[in-house]
């Protein structure tokens, strides 16, 4: 049985949205200038929550600082044109969004203005109190996220849970001093999820409410 919470904190691709179709062609589309580098998106999935500077400098070894913020710009325009076609709404989440009690909030590396778009282009928006992005500080692992959301809500850390698919967001949460859930259906590897003791494991966000 999952305890109420004053407010949720949400990752968004891979808890919300099964966005890795479009993520992971954007990206497989900027690597298109490097041709010798051959990943599928299987593979990519697993970088799905982590800053765009990590993974291309883990993609492409030895690759410039120069060159990685081409890539990181040429995908900032990519990604946003192909307008999300590819994008779902993972089962039972805008049920659970809807009945859920407290305040909800997200903590995502997308940016403020990429996540608020995004939401209401899914219809889920109107079922938030607060929509916080990665906005030019350090990304998750790093607990900043989680903080500015709950200083915008005036929560304290253990009024909360976080609810995210990868090992990143288990961290961060660890990190903000947050109660953390797993989600076992996005794109996390489930031994690096184990690893940080998630205290709740849900297969359907709709575990939250029943």
């Amino acid at each position: 049985m999952i305890s109420p919470f004053r407010v949720y904190l949400f990752d968004v691709d891979g808890t919300l949205l099964d966005s890795a179709p479009d993520i992971c062609g954007a990206i497989l589309e900027v690597l298109s200038r490097f041709p010798t580098n051959n990943v599928s998106e299987a593979f990519l999935r697993r970088y799905i929550g982590r800053n765009l500077q990590m993974t291309f400098r883990e993609l492409i070894p030895h690759i410039s600082q120069e060159q990685i913020e081409e890539l990181i710009q040429a995908y900032r325009t990519i990604y946003p044109a192909r307008d999300h076609r590819m994008t779902r709404v993972y089962p039972g989440v805008e049920e659970a969004l809807a009945r859920l009690g407290g305040k909800k909030t997200t903590a995502t590396t997308k940016s403020t203005a990429t996540t608020r778009a995004v939401l209401e282009k899914f219809g889920l928006l109107r079922y938030f109190d607060h929509i916080q992005g990665t906005d030019g500080f350090p990304s998750k692992p790093e607990p900043d996220v989680i903080l500015l959301a709950l200083a915008a809500l005036e929560a304290c850390p253990e009024e909360c849970l976080l609810v995210g698919d990868s090992s990143v967001d288990m961290e961060a949460g660890r990190r903000a001093g947050v109660r953390i859930c797993a989600v076992r259906y996005g794109y996390g590897d489930p031994d690096e999820l184990t690893r940080w003791q998630p205290d709740y494991w849900i297969s359907d966000l709709r575990e939250l409410v029943s």
